[in-house]
């Protein structure tokens, strides 16, 4: 698996004694990235799907809507101590005439795994209107594929199932069925590497999806989820109450604790029908 994952020597202690054996870690290392070659945000990711990732958080940052917005991609600028390029420097082009991300609004260049906004300083930059009004969508399901996607999630969480140390995020249409999914330290890198999955693959926007998410559902989800045009999310634990207040604003579906056959509907429940 690369640079996706790391071994390290453990000492593994049970009740019935120990021993010494190799663990495999899931990797997180910083990626930088850059518009037009100025420094924009530092995120702490999973290595791979890092043009997805690119494309998704400016996405989701209201900078761009479609694969044609961005001219290029490519990594620059960061070396090891032996002169290797480390892929931890992005750096994305704009097309002619997609305007660069507010310099007005400032930033903390550095973002945790755990946080898509914490790096704003301004909060009333937090708030983003989407150019995908996710309100009308048609989208319905019913709980039996509701039900059934979590497991179906976690059968493609292939580094999961090596390290236990990973989100998911995967988007799913009307029948259950999964179209990606991306795995990542950072439960809002996982998100931006699918949402960037579908625009460079032009399917925006996507009122036809649904989007999972392994953990939680936080403010930063649901948004990220209303850029993108999707109608509905479910999680596998609980919302938070700005991620609800967010999904009601939005015309959005939230489904929390999505376990087995039991769920809770926060808002939109129209969107759930039985079969």
């Amino acid at each position: 698996m690369g640079r996706v994952t790391v071994r390290r020597p453990v000492r593994k202690l049970t009740a019935s004694g120990q021993r010494r054996r190799p663990d495999a870690l899931a990797a997180e290392e910083p990626l930088e990235l850059r518009v037009s070659g100025k420094p924009l945000a530092v995120t702490m990711r999973t290595p791979g799907h890092d043009v997805e990732l690119a494309h998704g958080f400016l996405l989701s940052e209201g900078v761009i809507g479609s694969p044609a917005d961005i001219a290029s991609a490519r990594y620059c600028d960061s070396v090891d101590d032996q002169g290797r390029n480390t892929y931890n420097v992005l750096d994305l082009a704009l097309a002619e005439g997609v305007p660069e991300p507010d310099t007005g609004v400032e930033r903390n260049f550095y973002t945790t795994s755990s946080c898509g906004v914490c790096g704003k300083a301004a909060l009333d930059a937090v708030k983003l209107r989407t150019r995908f009004d996710p309100s009308g969508s048609p989208l319905s399901v019913t709980p039996h594929t509701l039900a059934g996607l979590p497991d179906a999630l976690r059968e493609q969480q292939r580094v999961f199932a090596t390290t236990g140390g990973l989100h998911a995020a995967g988007l799913f249409t009307a029948d259950g069925s999964l179209l990606a999914v991306r795995e990542d330290v950072g439960r809002h890198n996982a998100v931006d590497k699918v949402l960037g999955w579908a625009l460079l693959q032009d399917r925006l926007p996507l009122h036809d999806c649904g989007l999972l998410v392994s953990g939680r559902a936080s403010f930063e989800l649901v948004q990220k989820a209303a850029m993108a045009g999707i109608p509905l999310l479910a999680a596998v634990s609980a919302p938070s109450s700005l991620a609800v207040e967010l999904a009601e604003e939005n015309g959005m579906t939230l489904v929390g604790f999505l376990r087995g056959e039991s769920m809770n509907l926060y808002t939109g429940d129209k969107r759930i029908h039985q079969s």
